[in-house]
């Protein structure tokens, strides 16, 4: 049956620089037949930190996964993340809440090298481990 998984940043980075696991990774994702997304929030961090060379290969990384939206229900439910995590003296930032909201929305698995950044309950956390 087919899945989807949303990509954070930090998997979307390690792709563009083709490191081995995310690779691998990614690779598995099209073997199964899951259904890859990106949202704008991570599109927007990816892009703000761009090396020069890398600028061709994102675009076409970018095209070649669906796009999350983020809309209302979306926004409402990063806002309640990050009011309810202060509530408790947990500061949540704002573009983790709207990528784990954007994952939420089209029921997609997070495929991210952070989890920790993704305390919220309701994300299947998919652990990708950075820079390898």
């Amino acid at each position: 049956m087919m899945a989807h998984v949303l990509f954070d940043t930090s998997v979307l980075i390690d792709l563009l620089r083709r490191r081995p696991k995310a690779v691998d990774g990614l690779r598995d994702v099209q073997r199964i037949g899951d259904v890859p997304f990106v949202c704008a929030v991570s599109i927007e961090e990816v892009t703000r930190g761009l090396r020069s060379v890398e600028h061709s290969d994102a675009i076409e990384l970018f095209e070649g996964l669906r796009l999350a939206p983020l809309g209302l229900a979306e926004g409402r439910l990063a806002g309640f993340w990050r009011r309810s995590f202060a509530r408790r003296g947990r500061t949540l930032h704002q573009a983790d809440c709207l990528i784990g909201a954007a994952a939420i929305g089209v029921g997609a698995r997070l495929a991210t090298g952070n989890p920790k950044d993704f305390p919220m309950k309701g994300i299947e956390i998919d652990h990708w481990p950075p820079g390898e």
